[in-house]
C-alpha cells in the first residue's frame, strides 16, 4: 500500500511540475513552458523546473496551446510588410515590448521640425518618416527614441 502512494504522489508531483502549455511564436520556433499570464503586451511564463518568470513580447507570439486540453488561443497575427506603401501597418513599440523579436537594424536622423507646427505633429511626420523607412526595408516593427537636442534613434525589429 505505501508503493502504491509514493507511485501515486510521485505521478501527481511529476504532473504538477511538468510543461502545461506550448507558445508557438512566429518565426516557427516552440517553446514547452508553463504559461503564467498574458498582461500589459507581455507573455509571462517559467521553463521547467524552474520559477522564474521569463517574458515575451506578444508580438512574437502567435498562439499558446494548452497541452491538456489542446485548447489553443491565438494571441498575434503575423504582420508583413512588403513595400513602402505598407508603412500603416509598422507597429511601434515601446523598448520594453520589444523582448522576444530580433533586432535587425539602427537608423537615426533629426526630427522633423516645421515652424508654427505643435510638437505633436513633428513627433507624428517624425514617426511617418521612420515608419516608411522601415516598411521599405520589411522591417514590421519600430522602436523610437527620441532625444533632447532634437535627433532620434530608431531600432527595427523582425520576427
Amino acid at each position: 500500500m505505501k508503493v502504491l502512494y509514493f507511485t501515486l504522489a510521485l505521478l501527481f508531483a511529476n504532473v504538477a511540475i511538468s510543461q502545461t502549455h506550448q507558445i508557438t511564436k512566429h518565426n516557427g520556433e516552440q517553446l514547452d513552458v508553463n504559461f503564467i499570464k498574458n498582461e500589459n503586451g507581455l507573455i509571462y511564463y517559467s521553463l521547467n523546473g524552474s520559477s522564474e518568470e521569463i517574458k515575451i513580447s506578444k508580438y512574437a507570439v502567435s498562439q499558446i496551446t494548452n497541452k491538456q486540453t489542446n485548447q489553443t488561443q491565438k494571441i498575434s497575427d503575423k504582420i508583413m510588410v512588403d513595400s513602402k506603401d505598407d508603412y500603416k501597418m509598422v507597429t511601434v513599440l515601446p523598448q520594453e515590448k520589444t523582448i522576444g523579436l530580433k533586432q535587425v537594424a539602427n537608423f537615426s536622423g533629426v526630427s522633423t521640425r516645421t515652424k508654427g507646427e505643435p510638437p505633436i505633429a513633428n513627433e507624428n511626420q517624425t514617426a511617418m518618416r521612420i515608419k516608411s523607412k522601415s516598411a521599405s526595408n520589411g522591417y514590421p516593427f519600430v522602436s523610437i527614441v527620441q532625444k533632447a537636442d532634437g535627433k532620434y534613434e530608431a531600432v527595427a525589429y523582425v520576427y
